[in-house]
């Protein structure tokens, strides 16, 4: 919890700092790009996670992977957390700072449920309904859940709209039992 909490301060100060000098979007593409490449990397994430390796190196490690993809910004936020042996927290500072980022800017973030991914054609019906419904504009989120057998699930903030099939099943095994 104290991670967490450290994260937001961390992404706060650098979204403060990258609005002093107006590069606020370019930092929010860098920290999207640190969370893909982290998470599609076991091996960065077993460097980040060793105890047993110093934070030069680690420190040495992620300037290589990042120095030709990131800005000085998202480059002296991982100078900060090495220093202040706070590193391991630098996948959720990047993710807080994107929330807090979308949150600035008034996009909300569309989370839909599917069966299979959505096609290119069903995420901009999904945008447009989004924005027709909040009047705000959004991103999508799309988790694949084989489970609701088909249909979706949209959840916008804390409204959520079940048209899954596993839901309109589950609504008749009720009226049957009754």
């Amino acid at each position: 919890m104290s991670g967490s909490r450290a994260a937001v301060r961390y992404a706060k100060a650098i979204l403060s700092f990258a609005l002093e000098q107006s590069k606020e979007v370019e930092v929010n593409n860098d920290m999207l790009v640190v969370v893909t490449t982290i998470e599609e990397s076991k091996e960065l994430q077993l460097v980040l996670n060793s105890p047993v390796l110093k934070s030069d190196l680690k420190k040495a490690a992620l300037k290589e992977v990042f120095s030709s993809k990131v800005s000085g910004l998202t480059i002296g936020l991982i100078d900060l957390l090495v220093e202040n042996k706070r590193l391991a927290i630098l996948t959720d500072v990047a993710k807080k700072y994107t929330i807090i980022f979308d949150e600035l800017k008034g996009i909300e973030v569309a989370k839909v449920t599917t069966a299979v991914p959505l096609t290119d054609a069903l995420n901009t019906q999904v945008l447009a309904k989004v924005k027709e419904i909040t009047g705000k504009e959004a991103t999508i989120e799309n988790i694949v859940n084989p489970d609701i057998i088909g249909g979706f699930i949209l959840r916008i903030g804390d409204v959520q709209y079940d048209a899954s099939i596993s839901n309109k099943l589950q609504v008749l095994k009720r009226q049957f039992e009754n």
